[in-house]
């Protein structure tokens, strides 16, 4: 269809825009852009809805929709102060400052004679009955339901579901404000818990921002004992904690209250898998109630477990969908330089790994990754460096630290290190590890030469679930154990394990149509 806009032409099917016999540089999504607002006339359109029908499924905030607009602007020689073509609408979004036309289409014609006012009025009034008529009777159906929440909390809710960083600031610094309005609002004490356990999961935050999160879900659940997303909300300040079964029971009470919380379920589905249950984890990551690509993290876990079972090929098709999908995801971007690194394709990692970090979404385990690729190449400042700034967006992870003391220029302390293995024996004394943890038990070792004790915190690591098999192959973090029968050994028991493991989701009736069939 070709479009007429004041003096421009829009040819939607060959996506070109011209003003006489110029051709003007909008094309891709800018072109997509002014294309969906053609089709809106000179209605105003809000961010949500641009983003939904123009950028969907990528998950963007406003300042890209903003961006995006600016270079518009600028490809059609508007201006933001005086524009000619597309206006901006002040908390609501944008609109075509003139009404388009459809090539081909005859220009309103001008009335040939004029009523008297008291028909006009007697018309149009009939008129405007017969539009409400049909537009209550033909699209209230359509019209969404006024949202009860607070404007406060409508925008919060927005901003948090956007999951980047600064778009959860801006979602905690609201519920702040909507909590200090109404200190027993239900909504709010939800949305500020979650908020405040992202930016220490996702954002690098400290413990006060957990336990902040963990405060608030328990002050839900004192009011609400049975409210479902509460407890949901309980384990996943847990699970940012680092209390491994104490998440899992409060994600499994969250599950039982309703069923078809699908977000929940692939959080259990998580700890599942790294507890080692890799063909329950994918079993339940595959059962989802409802539509499963709304979990925004449900693709990337699939992935790591198909990786885990060995069906390399499948994971690393999800995989790398989900990171060309998904630039503003932490998980999607460390998943795919992350599953490079483990086939040894260690130069497309370290590339992948450039494009994931140019993102914006720094993340500890991206630093961390960075160090061990710059170790295979024999680049132990570089490794130091990216250690440090590691440490420095986590100062409370223990893993950088170590890693910090191990590979830093003064060398290893044996002080240093025995105090960190009398430390981790004694924390873990105390509660439930996570089963890569007690890889750093085995780093600390090795760091002293003690292979015996390596191997025996590695076997630790397997008996409370780990099962990454890949990773202790291709580490350097390990490299001294290779030849190491004790070691051998180790990994053979991952590889029992994952090949049972792997004949169950072979000879399950929900296994994934693509997996290969099952050996007879």
């Amino acid at each position: 269809m070709q479009y007429r806009l004041l003096d421009l032409g829009i040819d939607t099917e060959r996506q070109r825009v011209t003003r006489g016999e110029d051709v003007l540089p909008v094309s891709g999504l800018s072109f997509r852009l002014l294309a969906f607002l053609l089709t809106q006339g000179d209605r105003v359109v809000g961010f949500d809805e641009l983003i939904d029908q123009v950028w969907a499924p990528a998950v963007v905030g406003e300042e890209t929709v903003t961006q995006r607009i600016k270079l518009l602007r600028q490809a059609m020689g508007d201006e933001g102060r005086q524009p000619r073509y597309i206006r901006s609408v002040r908390g609501r979004g944008y609109q075509l400052a003139a009404m388009p036309r459809i090539e081909g289409e005859p220009l309103p014609a001008a009335p040939r004679r004029r009523w008297p006012w008291w028909l006009a009025v007697g018309v149009a009034g009939m008129f405007a009955a017969a539009s409400a008529a049909y537009v209550w009777t033909h699209r209230a159906e359509r019209t969404p339901a006024p949202d009860p929440r607070s404007p406060l909390l409508v925008r919060a809710s927005y901003y948090a579901a956007i999951g980047q960083r600064d778009n959860n600031e801006r979602a905690i610094e609201l519920y702040t404000d909507a909590l200090n309005e109404a200190p027993l609002d239900r909504d709010a004490m939800l949305g500020l818990s979650r908020a405040m356990s992202a930016r220490a999961c996702l954002y690098n935050g400290d413990r006060d921002d957990v336990e902040r999160g963990l405060e608030l879900a328990n002050r839900l659940l004192a009011i609400d004992p049975v409210r479902a997303v509460a407890w949901s909300a309980k384990g996943y300040a847990q699970d940012c904690a680092g209390r491994i079964d104490e998440a899992m029971a409060a994600y499994a009470r969250a599950v039982q209250l309703d069923p078809a919380d699908d977000a929940t379920r692939a959080s259990l589905a998580y700890l599942h898998q790294e507890k080692g249950l890799l063909s329950q984890a994918l079993h339940e990551n595959l059962s989802m109630r409802g539509d499963g690509s709304k979990v925004r993290f449900r693709e990337v876990q699939i992935g790591r477990e198909l990786e885990l079972l060995g069906f390399t090929a499948n994971a690393q098709m999800r995989l790398e969908r989900s990171f060309r999908l998904y630039p503003d995801n932490v998980f999607s971007n460390l998943a795919w330089p992350r599953s490079l690194f483990l086939q040894g394709r260690f130069a497309q990692a370290a590339s992948e790994l450039a494009v994931a970090q140019g993102r914006n979404t720094p993340h500890v385990e991206l630093d961390l990754l960075s160090g061990e690729l710059a170790l295979q190449r024999g680049d132990r400042v570089t490794a130091e460096a990216a250690f440090h700034h590691a440490a420095s967006l986590r100062p409370l992870a223990s893993l950088p630290t170590t890693l910090v003391g191990i590979y830093g220029p003064a060398g290893v302390d044996p002080a240093w290190t025995a105090e960190r293995i009398d430390e981790f024996n004694h924390q873990s004394a105390g509660g439930t590890p996570w089963p890569s943890q007690y890889l750093e038990l085995a780093i600390l070792e090795l760091s002293r030469n003690s292979k015996p004790a390596a191997v025996a915190a590695i076997n630790r690591a397997i008996d409370a679930g780990y099962r990454d098999q890949a990773y202790l192959q291709v580490s350097p973090l390990f490299i001294k154990l290779a030849g190491d029968p004790g070691f051998a050994h180790a990994l053979d028991r991952i590889a029992a394990d994952v090949a049972h493991q792997r004949a169950e989701v072979l000879n399950a009736s929900w296994r994934p149509p693509d997996l290969p069939p099952p050996s007879r």
